[in-house]
């Protein structure tokens, strides 16, 4: 995603009382929001990961490469594991969860020192919320763009909430939506099910029956598909 793309997502949910901070190493760019400066333990955790990735991919490279999933690996690190069983469930490479994986191993290590927790990978988030927030969609050129929001409630977090796009950023879709947001407990799931979900949007008419596949992905909670000026919503999913 180009640097400016990358900025037009971060004022997406609404943060207050919380610090909000940058936190990046090459590619992975995140911008983090909790109760206090974690961005030293961030760092960290993100250096942890990422080193995990970058190992893995050099002894697998059909691990970055990959459209389709790959077996799973009982000897992989946790991220490697989670991406490889997610993709499967998706039908896509593992790659096509990354941001959303790096938010929630990220994530889950912060958690064990601040209430609140929002982690934004290039439009892909996990959060930790003690009150209701308001997350908006960002679908491009879209006249739908910031347009649609909606709430999440404390109860249903943590969740992953990614965002799949054809016309924004650098990710690979064979589709033609302008956004497809999911929602789920895994923002790994989150992130390779937008991406498959997205892979069957070629035309406004398809939106339907794409949300209607979409759900039947284990793990989906609720989905929504922008393409031009028509939108579709399913699932657990509280528009404002």
């Amino acid at each position: 995603m180009k640097h400016d793309e990358e900025r037009t997502y971060r004022s997406l949910i609404n943060k207050d009382n919380l610090l909000s901070y940058n936190v990046s190493i090459a590619e992975s760019d995140l911008l983090i929001s909790s109760d206090t400066n974690l961005s030293r333990e961030a760092l960290q955790s993100l250096a942890k990961h990422r080193h995990y990735l970058e190992t893995y991919i050099r002894k697998h490279p059909n691990f970055r490469t990959s459209l389709l999933p790959l077996a799973e690996d009982d000897f992989a690190p946790p991220i490697i594991k989670d991406m490889l069983s997610q993709a499967k469930i998706c039908g896509v490479g593992p790659m096509a969860g990354v941001a959303g994986a790096v938010s929630e191993f990220v994530g889950h290590d912060l958690l064990q020192r601040t209430e609140n927790l929002i982690i934004e990978n290039g439009g892909d988030i996990f959060l930790k919320s003690k009150k209701t927030l308001t997350v908006s969609v960002y679908a491009g050129n879209s006249p739908l763009s910031y347009k649609v929001n909606f709430m999440i409630r404390p109860d249903d977090t943590p969740l992953g909430v990614c965002t799949s796009s054809a016309t924004v950023g650098p990710s690979i879709s064979f589709g033609r939506a302008d956004a497809v947001c999911v929602l789920s407990p895994s923002a790994t799931l989150a992130d390779a099910a937008a991406s498959a979900i997205g892979n069957t949007v070629k035309r406004k008419t398809d939106i339907t029956k794409s949300l209607d596949y979409g759900m039947k992905i284990p793990g989906v909670s609720g989905i929504i598909i922008i393409i031009g000026s028509d939108m579709g919503v399913i699932g657990n999913v509280e528009l404002l």
